[in-house]
């Protein structure tokens, strides 16, 4: 490929390699993101670039049709945009709705709303309107929860463009219509630190158009003042090292969020998201530059290769993950499960690319090598076909063998049935495991005994609810105030009514965190309410959902400032121990719910 193709897309614009790279940079965030890669916590920024990323090129793209001709031929962008966006899309939700029909029919159905609203690209407006969280949800995930984020884009690529069109015409000079667009932008960084509530589920603000614009609006703002096509690469030695210094200096800043930023921080969305977005507006701007060195680094040729294939790599890679993980595993990542499932999303979505997304992207074929094509198009697509059909069979042997069999019981979705169930599966597990049994009854008795509940208090969700008959065995006349979905920020409230009602006990247990997260301020305040007390014990949790370690070390690290207040560490109890829980990987069989009981009294007891 010479200079002249490489630099140049089908309609005349310069091709910057170095924006290539920084979407496979991205991509690949946002993959280590959702294989709970430690490393990576920060990994969702990666969308938020995107976003930068897209304000951008749409942008830069309508500026250069209206330099060239004073018009916008909407119909012919949004065309574009559906056909680089829709098939692609299309071709992965038949391959899941496939995947479903064949191995779990019974879910299509709850997965039907997700199926039109992606299809519609309002994903993200239905996903708000049915309450369905980004971070405090339980049962299996969708594998289709990533595409919210199309959904905003492509809401962006209809609306923008009117807006553009009446505001060239409005606002001709620059830099005063560079400013009105980073106001709107500052408008809806302002709705999402308005509208988020430190402590509570923050799915409201991160799935809104609204509260999300702003990143895009940025791009568009950088694309006004730095337009692609009027750059040129001849710039003095020092100005092209400060444009390097600079894009590195931004590009390791991003990198840094990506490995230090949890998605609950509440400076995330107080001012967070928006200063992402700048500084992916700097590293844009000097990536996009010709005179960039830097440009050509990150356009190196497996960047690019990954940064051409990034939009079908984000499309296909969650719903691998999604659909060849186990539904309980408390061992923690595997690295062959992981590396089989990038090496499916790579193939999966290099074939997307070339056989789907760029075939309909770029139309119909150029009229002298038509005829070649239609001599050699059977033998060109029986291979690919063939094999995309045989994919999702190859991820359907590999889920078998990598993921623990499903349980027999469903997913628990009430405390009643749980304990219908629980009442069900004991009989069933009593049979099969009968010696194992009676071997743990003898010894839990013989280990702890029988003591006095009566000044102990637990607070608690569904997780005690599943223990709360073996700790009332154990511990006569100990009350037991627990809730389904109750979080943290629920428990100053439950404790003034005890208080009230004068059954707050000296000793008092706290297993809260299934449900969602809340920051150190919060348990402090709570455990400062409780400085009478003669002790506390915090249970720590195992939920198989992002804020998992986040809990986790908030409760250890405030658990140190109270002399009163102990730990009892159930992620690490429970390692290893899959057969103790029902499919969601939270609620308890009644072999787990037993064992975790029995901690917590060890724990009184010590």
């Amino acid at each position: 490929m010479n200079d002249n193709k490489m630099f140049r897309n089908q309609m005349g614009k310069r091709y910057m390699p170095g924006l290539d790279g920084l979407r496979a940079l991205s991509v690949l965030a946002v993959i280590a993101y959702h294989l709970n890669l430690k490393w990576a916590q920060g990994g969702f920024l990666g969308v938020g670039i995107f976003f930068v990323l897209s304000g951008y090129l749409i942008t830069d793209q309508i500026m250069k049709e209206w330099e060239d001709s004073q018009k916008l031929h909407l119909l012919n962008f949004w065309s574009r945009r559906v056909r680089r966006l829709l098939p692609a899309m299309a071709f992965m939700l038949f391959f899941v709705a496939l995947w479903f029909i064949c191995v779990d029919p019974s879910r299509l159905p709850a997965l039907k709303g997700d199926f039109i609203s992606s299809l519609f690209y309002v994903n993200n407006w239905w996903l708000i309107y049915h309450k369905v969280s980004y971070f405090e949800s339980f049962g299996p995930a969708s594998p289709l929860g990533h595409l919210w984020s199309l959904s905003i884009e492509m809401q962006f690529y209809l609306i923008w463009p009117l807006v553009l069109l009446i505001s060239l015409k409005k606002v001709p000079y620059r830099i005063k219509f560079m400013r009105w667009i980073l106001a709107c932008a500052a408008l809806s960084a302002l709705a999402m630190a308005l509208i988020y509530v430190p402590g509570t589920d923050p799915s409201r603000v991160y799935y809104g158009t609204d509260t999300r614009a702003f990143a895009l609006l940025v791009g568009a703002g950088l694309a006004v003042i730095w337009p692609s096509w009027k750059m040129i690469d001849k710039v003095s030695i020092r100005g092209r090292g400060i444009l390097d210094i600079v894009g590195a200096l931004g590009l390791f800043v991003l990198i840094t969020m990506i490995y230090r930023t949890g998605e609950f921080d509440d400076s995330l969305y107080r001012g967070g998201f928006f200063l992402l977005s700048f500084i992916s507006a700097v590293v844009i701007a000097v990536l996009a530059h010709p005179a960039s060195r830097l440009g050509k680094v990150m356009g190196c040729k497996p960047l690019r290769w990954l940064g051409t294939r990034s939009y079908s790599l984000y499309i296909w890679h969650f719903p691998v993950i999604i659909l060849s993980s186990p539904a309980v595993n408390t061992e923690g990542p595997s690295v062959l499960r992981i590396l089989l499932q990038l090496v499916i999303s790579f193939i999966l979505a290099d074939l997307s690319y070339k056989y789907v997304e760029e075939p309909f992207r770029r139309g119909k074929y150029r009229a002298k090598h038509l005829q070649r094509r239609q001599r050699t198009a059977h033998r060109r697509f029986i291979w690919p076909v063939f094999l995309m059909a045989l994919l999702p069979v190859f991820l359907m042997i590999s889920c078998g063998i990598l993921s623990e069999p499903k349980s027999e019981t469903p997913i628990i979705e009430d405390v009643q049935k749980a304990q219908e169930d629980t009442d069900k599966t004991s009989l069933k597990e009593a049979a099969d495991n009968q010696t194992e049994t009676v071997n743990e009854q003898t010894q839990t008795s013989r280990d702890l005994g029988t003591q006095s509940g009566e000044d102990i208090t637990v607070i608690g969700d569904s997780v005690i609810l599943g223990a709360a008959p073996y700790l009332e065995d154990m511990l006569p006349g100990i009350v037991i105030d627990a809730d389904v979905s109750r979080q943290m920020r629920h428990a100053q409230e439950v404790i003034d009514e005890l208080k009230a009602k004068g059954k707050l006990g000296d000793r008092i247990i706290i297993e809260l965190g299934t449900n969602g997260p809340f920051n150190t301020e919060h348990l402090s305040n709570l455990l400062g309410s409780l400085s009478r007390a003669k002790q506390i014990i915090l249970v720590n949790t195992r939920v198989p959902r992002e804020w998992q370690d986040t809990v986790n070390e908030n409760i250890s690290e405030v658990a140190k400032k109270f002399s009163n207040t102990t730990v009892v560490d159930w992620y690490s109890a429970s390692k290893g121990k899959d057969h103790y829980f029902y499919d969601d990987g939270v609620h308890l069989k009644p072999k787990g719910a037993k064992y975790y009981a029995s901690i917590i009294v060890k724990a009184l007891k010590e």
